[in-house]
């Protein structure tokens, strides 16, 4: 009792010596590094009880206590964590049952704000009152996330929409949270050098506060609905392999804290039941779902950075399209690294060191070793397949286990001892686009987990990552069949060499040539 006490006294004392909302400020850093220490003492005790005998239960005991702490503090806080908890909660790959089970909650039942507060961000942002600007409002909101709650409602004009409405003052709490989370990754890093998120935290430091402005998330949306030709998919060339097929509600009206937006009945990919009661096929929604990740990836170089489950609906009117929603955290990729990641993913599918570390070096993407493997390791882990979840959590343990294999090859050849291996990170430098990348794939290869589907990435997204080159390559074949020589030919298997050559070009088969000449006839 006094040591739970103590710490909520010393909050008391400075909120009431600090400057009006400074306390909350200090109160939501006290739960947050006071959790984040508690859960890693239990693990590291853990680990140390692990020495002398291996015991399951203990480390299932565990995931339960701590997946309950982490959750209840995030519904206590909301805000940036929320995000964070979202995250977690589509690793099925990666993160035990008992922190799915629990923080699966946060992806769309999160306690709703009053419907007063909501009213009237609603009427200071529109500058109308709710009977001048709605025939119906239902104050039962459909979702409330971290930063904004839905409602449904019905225009004067008798249309059926959806209103996302900010929070009241998240934007300050979010902004604190970044910093808050920014102090406990360098706390990681400093403690468990080979685990520095780093990266991670500093590019989602970045990129987040741009979510709580509507404005910017409206434009998103119109930007990757015309990107994916949405209106148009009756119309376009069905015969065009990289086409997708997936629905983006219109925007309708938008201000920096209020989104009106067409209203889709759709099917929350969380809601297997009624997945399963429409015939919706799963296998099939997550494989558009990804071909659309690809399109705006490889194609577009402007994609949505968080797709997580609750951001996605699959249409209840057959053949089930699905739903992409929410565009607030969206990145854009210059032409030189779209290209680099395309020349990465196809050197991963091919396994070609040499174009890897190219594209690496294309991106600033640096390793401290000249070690072709780990780098071919890397993205290999990067573009794995999904599998289930039990399949997943036996995959990483493996890749867990072959990765410290790797870290003593290379304590051996840099001749490390054992305190400057703990702090070594074979990683110098991670480009910003990596890291948003990686939570996209890690995200969507969650969502196939969660949905017990299996999708090979190296096959969907290998037509666009094809295409990003191929768009910067000249059409020559299709002009002039000599594109591909100026000299008179030699040899009859030279003739059909060429000839080859040049239906592997007009039939777009052609990303690069390059040729040796070593012998040449007189």
């Amino acid at each position: 009792m006094a040591i739970s006490y103590f710490p909520r006294r010393i909050i008391q004392i400075f909120q009431q010596i600090l400057p009006k909302g400074w306390g909350n400020i200090f109160r939501r850093r006290v739960r947050v590094f006071t959790m984040a220490l508690v859960i890693y003492l239990d693990y590291k005790v853990l680990q140390q009880r692990e020495k002398w005998a291996s015991n399951n239960t203990l480390w299932e005991k565990a995931h339960e206590r701590d997946a309950k702490r982490v959750l209840s503090l995030i519904i206590e806080l909301g805000g940036l964590w929320v995000k964070l908890g979202q995250y977690m909660s589509t690793r099925a790959d990666v993160l035990p049952d008992a922190y799915i089970s629990r923080l699966k909650l946060l992806q769309d039942s999160l306690p709703p704000r009053p419907l007063q507060e909501v009213c009237r961000t609603i009427e200071t942002e529109l500058g109308q009152s709710m009977d001048d600007l709605f025939l119906d409002f239902v104050k039962i909101p459909l979702a409330t996330a971290s930063i904004a709650q839905v409602h449904r409602a019905t225009l004067l004009n008798g249309q059926e929409v959806v209103v996302k409405v900010q929070h009241e003052g998240i934007k300050k709490i979010i902004l604190e949270d970044l910093k808050n989370a920014k102090k406990i990754v360098d706390w990681i890093a400093w403690a468990e050098p080979q685990n520095d998120f780093n990266p991670l935290i500093d590019e989602w430091c970045k990129e987040a506060p741009k979510e709580v402005d509507f404005i910017h998330e409206a434009e998103n949306t119109r930007t990757v609905s015309r990107n994916l030709r949405c209106k148009n998919i009756e119309r376009d060339d069905k015969t065009n392999a990289n086409r997708v097929d997936v629905l983006i509600p219109d925007v309708i009206q938008s201000t920096e804290k209020v989104l009106i937006l067409e209203y889709m009945d759709g099917i929350r990919l969380n809601d297997l039941e009624s997945l399963e009661a429409f015939g919706v096929n799963k296998q099939k929604l997550v494989e558009e779902i990804t071909r659309a990740y690809a399109h705006q990836i490889y194609v577009d170089g402007f994609f949505n950075g968080d797709p997580h489950p609750g951001n996605f609906l699959a249409s209840k009117e057959p053949p089930h399209r699905p739903i992409l929603l929410d565009f607030g955290l969206t990145k854009k990729l210059s032409s030189p690294i779209k290209q680099a990641l395309a020349k990465m993913f196809l050197a991963s599918a091919e396994g070609d060191h040499a174009v890897l570390l190219s594209a690496f070096a294309e991106m600033g993407f640096k390793l401290r070793l000249d070690m072709p493997e780990q780098a071919m390791e890397i993205t290999s882990i990067l573009f794995r397949a999904s599998s289930s979840a039990k399949e997943s959590l036996e995959t990483m343990k493996s890749l867990l286990e072959k990765r410290a294999k790797n870290m003593k090859v290379i304590q051996e050849k840099m001749k490390l001892n054992q305190k400057e291996f703990k702090r070594f990170n074979p990683v110098d430098a991670i480009p910003g686009d990596i890291v948003i990348l990686s939570r996209v794939l890690g995200l969507l290869r969650g969502l196939s987990s969660t949905l017990n589907v299996r999708i090979v990435y190296l096959d969907i997204m290998r037509p666009f990552a094809e295409s990003a080159l191929q768009g910067h390559i000249s059409r020559g074949p299709r002009v002039n069949d000599h594109w591909i020589y100026d000299t008179p030919v030699h040899s009859d298997v030279e003739a059909k060499l060429r000839q080859f050559l040049v239906e592997l070009g007009n039939n777009d088969k052609i990303l690069g040539i390059q040729t040796n000449n070593t012998y040449r006839p007189d």
